[in-house]
């Protein structure tokens, strides 16, 4: 049987990963219309504006694991 802190541990950590990847989604949506935008004013910076878009997107989603690992751990401490 699961004590009453264990259970809001378990439950925290859900909610906490759930806007740990709702965060990650929106922070590369955004980057990704953002590149588009700069791609269709300046075309001839497509190949920079691309290779920033996948390096802040990695940097994102690093921080997304790292966010979602944090949340697992708590869940099985609980």
């Amino acid at each position: 049987m699961m004590d009453m802190g264990s259970g809001m541990a378990i439950m925290g950590a859900g909610i906490g990963a759930g806007l740990v990847a709702l965060g990650a989604g929106v922070g590369i949506g955004r980057i990704g219309g953002g590149a588009v935008e700069g791609i269709a004013r300046n075309p001839s910076a497509s190949g920079d504006i691309q290779r920033n878009m996948i390096i802040a997107a990695a940097l994102i989603e690093g921080v997304a694991l790292f966010g979602v690992v944090i949340c697992l751990l708590i869940s099985f401490k609980g």
